[in-house]
This record gives structure tokens, sequence and C-alpha cells, in this order.
């Protein structure tokens, strides 16, 4: 039997990885963080334990970069879905859209993100973390910023200060007010984007 190519290699390492931060996000939303275990996520991936360690430092990283990877497939999926659109406007309000929809439907996980990123590993810069950056980068441009490198990282602020304000406790934010809050902030009209059905 002739050994494998680097190239397949290298493709199962990438599913072997995406099995862990999906069952990360999985267990996490389920059982919160600290009731889930570095062994849980290893069986819930059908993955051998020391390979959780290989990939990652600590559980703290591997929920960011499970974190990072959802949010950047739940934005990719608000920007191209249907009718697509080039118009920087629209993009900017599905991508706000998006962020606010994940955080309401996933409001354990979300929490979870949020506190790691306060506790003293900070910032988690990670291949999923780069993915989402350049998303919202790529959305920032379409918009017409002219100093993308300092609109960026405003744009990222105000969507993580929504996500705070929709998740704390025992004070938290109506979905609809944060909206309004930043689409105000951008000028976005708002038929833009995904707008929240009325309450019945």
């Amino acid at each position: 039997m002739s050994p494998r190519s680097a190239s397949v290699n290298e493709e199962l390492r990438r599913r072997s990885r995406e099995r862990l931060l999906q069952a990360t996000v999985e267990l996490v939303a389920e059982r919160g963080y600290e009731s889930t275990t570095l062994g849980d996520i290893a069986d819930r991936a059908g993955s051998a334990r020391g390979l959780v360690s290989y990939y990652f430092p600590g559980k703290r990283q591997l929920l960011q970069s499970a974190v990072h990877r959802l949010m950047h497939l739940t934005l990719e999926e608000g920007l191209e879905r249907e009718p697509r659109t080039a118009d920087g406007r629209e993009r900017l309000a599905r991508a706000i859209d998006a962020i606010l929809g994940l955080t309401h439907a996933q409001p354990v996980l979300m929490r979870a993100h949020m506190a790691g990123i306060l506790q003293a590993q900070g910032f988690v810069q990670c291949p999923e973390q780069q993915r989402l950056a350049a998303l919202l980068r790529d959305t920032v441009e379409r918009y017409g910023s002219r100093d993308v490198d300092t609109e960026y990282p405003l744009l990222r602020a105000n969507l993580m200060g929504a996500v705070f304000a929709a998740l704390l406790p025992g004070a938290p934010m109506d979905a609809a007010k944060l909206r309004a809050e930043l689409f105000q902030r951008y000028g976005l009209d708002w038929e833009l984007g995904v707008p929240p059905k009325p309450a019945p």
C-alpha cells in the first residue's frame, strides 16, 4: 500500500479539525462551557483525545476558533443569500443581521465566547478568525469606506458591543433596538438586509 500524498494528509487534517470545531459548537450550546470537557469534544467528533491538544492549546482557544468558524459560515451565508448583490449597503445590513441573528439563535454559545474574550487569554487570532475578518473587511470596503483599516475594527467593535448588549444577563437589550442603532450609525434603511418580523 502506497503512502498517502501530502494533499490527502492535509485534507484529512482539515476535516479532523473541522469535526472538532463543530463538536465544540454543539456541546457548548447544549451543556455550556464549564460542563463541556475536551474528552467530550473528542468523543463527539470521533477523534482521539490527543488530537484536540495537537490542534488547539486549550479549551478556551478551541471554543473561540469554533465560534469564529460558525460566525464566518453564518456571515458568508447571509452575504451570499439570494438575491445575491454587490451593493455595499445591502451587504453591510446583511452582515449586521447575520451576527444579531446568530446571537439570538445561540445565546449560550455566544455568551461563553464573549466571556472568554474578556479573560486573560483575550482575543484568539486563528485561521477561522482571519476568514471572518476578511469577510468583514470586504463588507466595509464594498460599503464604500475610504479607510478600511480604521473602519473594519470599528465595525467589529460595534458588532461585539451589540452581542454583549443582547446577552447581558438580567438586562439584555432587544435585538430590534440594537439593529436600529447600528443601522442608524451606518445610515442604512430598515428595509435592507433581513428586517425582523413584527411581534404578533
